[in-house]
């Protein structure tokens, strides 16, 4: 499945479904009949997220299926990320299984990057796939990387999942030289759902309430059911050079 189909769905069950239709019973009834145990325990989950058990967070993410078939961006979010990337050295912070600095290494254009992922759990077989790029498990709370050392530094479906978001956006914006690339889900909150989101923004503001101070730098704009955030930091180091 990839994420333009499970945006449609999403436009579904949270636009068109009344909250008092999406937070019933038999609502709930047919989530578990898909996802069985998995609704209750991402429900218990989000309700004890706020005492920070770290065992029990690593478990949920562990569990959890994937849904999309390779990246949870979509065709429009990849495309402006690799419009907007700028410098030689690019990290993603909670980078998964790798897509994205897929992407964006092969349309390089022949031009030598330091490519860096970052995520709580990588994959086993991740770095004998992609040799080329540094990996490091790390939460986004604590990079393991020096002040301003990363030209540009993107966190996509990231901070949804982070109960400390002022705290990962401080760490985001310390190692980042001079852009920093934000995507978060347009979404709403109800009772059950099928991921273990801590935070959920409907608009625009309440992703931005997030973001405080916004510099002036600064944009937001809707990419289909995603927010997409820019940050400039220092000037301009020159554009990516892609090949498009």
């Amino acid at each position: 499945m990839n994420r333009e189909l499970t945006n449609k769905i999403r436009f579904v069950l949270e636009e068109l479904v009344p909250p008092v239709v999406r937070d019933s019973r038999p609502m709930r009834w047919l989530f578990r009949a898909h996802w069985g145990s998995l609704i209750d325990e991402l429900e218990a989950f989000r309700s004890r997220a706020h005492f920070g058990n770290e065992q029990e967070y690593n478990a949920v993410y562990a569990a959890l299926p994937r849904i999309h078939e390779d990246t949870d961006l979509s065709a429009d979010c990849v495309a402006r990320i690799l419009a907007d990337i700028e410098g030689e050295s690019i990290l993603d912070v909670g980078c998964g299984t790798g897509v994205l600095l897929q992407r964006i290494e092969s349309r390089a254009g022949g031009k030598e990057l330091k490519l860096v992922g970052v995520d709580f759990q990588i994959e086993e077989t991740l770095r004998d796939r992609m040799p080329s790029v540094d990996f490091y498990e790390s939460r986004v709370e604590a990079l393991p990387f020096d002040d301003n050392s990363i030209d540009t530094v993107i966190c996509t479906h990231v901070l949804e999942h982070i109960l400390d978001i002022r705290a990962a956006v401080s760490e985001l914006r310390r190692v980042a030289r001079h852009r920093l690339l934000i995507v978060v889900p347009k979404e709403r909150e109800y009772r059950f759902t099928f991921n273990p989101h801590l935070h959920f923004f409907a608009y625009r503001h309440s992703f931005l309430r997030h973001m405080i101070p916004v510099p002036a730098s600064a944009h937001c704009d809707r990419i289909g059911r995603d927010f997409y955030y820019v940050e400039e930091l220092l000037p301009n180091p020159g554009k990516f050079d892609q090949d498009r």
